[in-house]
């Protein structure tokens, strides 16, 4: 019997720590997962896209499972394992689990491009295979393959397919989603930081974020304002995040939010090949960003005590 997990709220995509030498900076990572733990999230993501999952071996990958399984004490745990290969997804998918993953994320077959019956029939497939939570996660600007809503809410009636990671921009589409699966036990999650207060409006059950690495407390109070219906709170979040959700994405995911947890403190900004550190003409502006939001937390506090750098709690 798959077990039940409530997908409600904020879920890092955690990123990857690496040595100067390219290895995987485990401790990092676990103080890293305990600190966005620690902030108020609802669970935490690893070796998805802004994982690098696409550049771990599968040996690396279940390992930054069980790390981050180790860390944390009482979020569930959300593994990337998806691939354009069903039997290389099942493979991963048994070993994350195994590792002590709570749920899998399983983003679309990429560069094959499969019809939409092919896109059924492989995560139907997994359904069927692994005894776990899944969610489906459509993001075509990288797969190269959008999954059309009729796919979309077919899979939703599998019973251990619980939710869906939307990342394709297109509002009509997610709501459509939205709209056909919502009196379901499936959750439909942002997978792009800046529509996270729309398509919560629209009735999306939270985010798998990149910009909650960074931010987790902006990021959780936003996200905690809209499902509770107080969409001022909200809306004042989503502005203040704003510049940095766009400056995320000057290049490619995850090279300027490793720079931004540089700049924080958080771990070094080291990818692996072929990608590579965020171009310095962008460094200065990132950083200033950073301080903005920094300025305005400041701001925000007449006692800069021990309340200074938290946003104001926002009932669930």
């Amino acid at each position: 019997m798959t077990a039940h997990i409530d997908l409600r709220g904020v879920y890092p995509a955690l990123t990857t720590p690496f040595a100067t030498d390219g290895s995987i900076d485990f401790e990092t990572l676990r103080a890293n997962a305990r600190r966005v733990e620690a902030a108020g999230v609802d669970g935490v993501v690893p070796v998805g896209s802004t994982g690098e999952s696409a550049t771990l071996t599968h040996d690396e990958h279940v390992a930054v499972v069980e790390a981050v399984v180790d860390a944390v004490d009482d979020v569930p745990v959300i593994a990337g394992a998806g691939s354009n290969n069903t039997r290389e997804a099942l493979a991963l998918g048994e070993r994350s689990i195994e590792a002590g993953a709570d749920a899998l994320l399983l983003i679309s077959p990429y560069y094959n491009k499969p019809e939409q019956r092919g896109l059924v029939s492989h995560y139907e497939t997994l359904a069927a295979e692994i005894d776990a939570p899944q969610i489906v996660y459509n993001v075509p600007s990288r797969t190269g393959r959008n999954i059309d809503p009729d796919t979309a809410v077919a899979l939703a009636e599998r019973e251990n397919v619980v939710g869906f990671k939307a990342a394709s921009g297109d509002l009509a589409q997610i709501a459509e989603i939205i709209e056909r699966t919502r009196d379901e036990a499936f959750a439909v999650l942002s997978g792009d930081d800046a529509l996270t207060l729309p398509i919560c409006s629209m009735g999306g059950r939270g985010t798998i974020s990149v910009v909650a690495n960074v931010e987790p407390e902006r990021t959780t109070a936003m996200v905690g304002a809209a499902l509770a219906g107080d969409y001022e709170t909200a809306r004042a979040i989503h502005h203040e995040l704003g510049e940095l959700n766009r400056a995320l994405f000057w290049e490619t995911n995850p090279i300027p939010v490793k720079e931004a947890m540089h700049v924080r403190g958080h771990h070094a900004p080291t990818l692996r090949s072929p990608l590579g550190r965020l171009a310095p003409e962008y460094r200065d502006d990132l950083a200033a960003v950073l301080d903005d939001l920094d300025d305005f937390e400041r701001e925000r506090y007449d006692d800069p005590g021990d309340d200074a750098g938290r946003v104001p709690e926002v009932d669930p």
